[in-house]
């Protein structure tokens, strides 16, 4: 077997030297059938001859021979290396494309590809099966349109966080694209929700079809939720006949903490928050805003400041509008109002108090 090879140089001087494109293109056919064929049994010494042979020629050769080369090499797992990586970085995509989608090509190889080379290059790449989240990233960043509904119909390839929020954030506009990414198993939940909140109707609702039943249920559950949110914000809380029961309490008898907790479990949301605003002093448009928030602190701050305890405060942020709390956000905020010191929180609230005006309380 290591005859043959070897046996090829003399003719390959020959023809690099004098040959014709037409005779070039020949010899390459026949070296690259040889290779082909023996391919299977030929250990590393053997590829990295031919590896020298055919990069010999493949440098004075026609585009037509190369691509044909390519359709045919690429395929192979042992195919050597240096041609592999010659004809993937090939500007002609007829040359670069068969090897791009599927040949062995070395990580470094594949990342300037990514980031020098055509949209046409980027697509045949995307359709890879080892797609790594470095690549991912390069890929969804410069690709077009079919670039990215390529990559994000690729189940094999792995993204990246930063990969995925590129494509949550570029299906605003497309909803072609929406559809793929949200059909993926792999989607971070909170970007999930992101692409279903910014969904059109349409795309929603066909995600709804394709979807699992577990997965049905759980976008169900964050539609829902969108819309309770929508309708929440649409709609600004009346707190008047809230106020008037809870400040009708605070005279007949001292309004207590357990009053609050006893309002904040049975549900009664506006209750909480007009006695939080009673108790504090502080204006209830100020405590509703600070309630709505993203973050817990201001009602850790707000109970500690009136000297409430862990239980009415976990009750508190359980009845807010964007529904329950993790458990680990739970926990951080027990941490939180653990290590907070009743001057502090006073502190606070006092400026909240002075700032919005204290208001009829």
């Amino acid at each position: 077997m290591g005859v043959v090879p070897t046996s090829l140089l003399p003719e390959l001087e020959d023809v690099v030297q004098h040959g014709s494109a037409e005779k070039r293109a020949e010899t390459l056919r026949r070296i690259t059938t040889l290779f082909l064929d023996g391919a299977p049994n030929f250990n590393a010494e053997h590829v990295a001859l031919f590896d020298d042979v055919i990069g010999c020629l493949i440098e004075e050769i026609e585009a037509k021979a190369l691509a044909e080369l390519a359709r045919r090499i690429a395929p192979v797992p042992n195919a050597p290396a240096g041609v592999v990586s010659a004809l993937a970085k090939n500007d002609d995509i007829a040359v670069a494309g068969p090897v791009l989608k599927q040949a062995r090509l070395a990580d470094p190889d594949l990342m300037y590809i990514a980031e020098t080379k055509s949209q046409a290059h980027l697509l045949a790449m995307s359709t890879r099966l080892g797609i790594n989240e470095a690549l991912s990233e390069i890929l969804v960043e410069r690709g077009d349109r079919e670039v990215a509904r390529t990559i994000a119909n690729n189940q094999h390839a792995e993204l990246s966080v930063n990969a995925f929020s590129t494509l949550v954030k570029r299906a605003e506009q497309d909803g072609v694209l929406a559809e793929k990414v949200g059909m993926r198993t792999d989607i971070p939940p909170r970007l999930f929700r992101q692409l279903l909140i910014q969904a059109s109707e349409v795309v929603q609702k066909r995600l709804l079809a394709k979807a699992k039943p577990e997965t049905q249920s759980e976008i169900r559950r964050i539609l829902a939720q969108v819309t309770d949110e929508v309708a929440a914000k649409a709609a600004p809380r009346n707190y008047a006949a809230a106020l008037a029961a809870v400040r009708g309490m605070h005279k007949e008898r001292k309004l207590g903490e357990a009053d609050v907790t006893e309002f904040a479990k049975t549900g009664k949301y506006e209750e909480t928050i007009a006695a939080l605003a009673t108790l504090c002093a502080v204006p209830v448009e100020v405590v509703d805003r600070l309630m709505n928030g993203e973050r817990a602190d201001p009602v850790l701050i707000l109970a500690r400041a009136i000297g409430f305890g862990w239980p009415t405060v976990k009750a508190i942020l359980n009845a807010r509008p964007g529904g329950k709390p993790s458990p680990q956000t739970l926990d951080a905020a027990r941490e939180n109002f653990e290590r907070l010191t009743a001057t502090t929180a006073q502190r606070v609230v006092r400026f909240w108090q002075v700032r919005q005006g204290t208001g009829d309380h």
